[in-house]
C-alpha cells in the first residue's frame, strides 16, 4: 500500500468532534496551517496562502485527542493524506483529510504535561498478535482529573532519589583536553 504520509504543523480551527460508530470511535477537526516567508524587499516576515484540511483520529487516538486538544491549539499532525469527494449539486466536491497517525502539540508554541496511556501496553501487545494479560484490560475513557494526579505518573516526580541513585550508578568519563 502507497500511502502518501504528511506531516502538517498547525492550529486547530474548530472543536474536535468525538462519534462512536459501529467501525470505531472517531474524532475530527480541523486544522489551519498558514506558511511564512521573508521578505527581503520590506525585511518582514509574510504570510502565504493557508492550507485548510480535515484531521479523523481513529480509537485510541481519538479519545487522547479529544481529551487533549481544543480549538486553537497549535498542533503537528502526521498521518496518511487522502481525498474526501462527493457529489453536490454543483458536481462533483472534494477536499484534503489527513487520517492521523499521532497528533501532539507544538511545543515551540508552549509547554505540555504529558501522560501516558495506561491501555497503550495492552493495544500495543494485541496489534503485535500476543494476549494481553488480564490486568492490563482497557479502561475506556479514563483520563485524569486534577494537574496533581497528571503529574503522580511521572516516576521522577513520585520518587526523586531514583535518579540520584542512577547518577551515583554511573562511572565519570575522563575528561579531555
Amino acid at each position: 500500500m502507497n500511502d502518501t504520509l504528511v506531516t502538517v504543523v498547525g492550529n486547530v480551527v474548530d472543536s474536535p468532534r468525538r462519534v462512536s460508530l459501529t467501525s470505531g470511535t472517531v474524532t475530527n477537526f480541523r486544522l489551519a496551517s498558514t506558511a511564512r516567508r521573508y521578505d527581503s524587499s520590506t525585511q518582514q516576515f509574510v504570510d502565504s496562502g493557508t492550507f485548510w484540511v480535515d484531521v479523523e483520529c481513529w480509537n485510541a487516538l481519538s479519545g487522547n485527542v479529544s481529551a487533549s486538544v481544543s480549538k486553537g491549539d497549535p498542533v503537528i499532525v502526521h498521518g496518511a493524506l487522502t481525498t474526501h469527494s462527493w457529489e453536490s449539486e454543483n458536481g462533483s466536491r472534494s477536499k484534503p483529510r489527513i487520517k492521523a497517525f499521532a497528533v501532539g502539540p507544538n511545543l515551540s508554541k508552549g509547554r505540555a504535561l504529558f501522560t501516558r496511556d495506561k491501555t497503550g501496553r495492552a493495544e500495543e501487545a494485541t496489534t503485535a498478535g500476543e494476549s494481553a494479560a488480564p490486568h492490563d484490560t482497557p479502561e475506556q475513557d479514563q483520563f485524569p482529573s486534577s494537574i496533581e494526579e497528571l503529574r503522580s505518573g511521572r516516576d521522577y516526580d513520585v520518587d526523586a532519589e531514583t535518579l540520584e541513585q542512577m547518577n551515583a550508578d554511573l562511572s565519570p568519563e575522563p575528561a579531555h583536553a
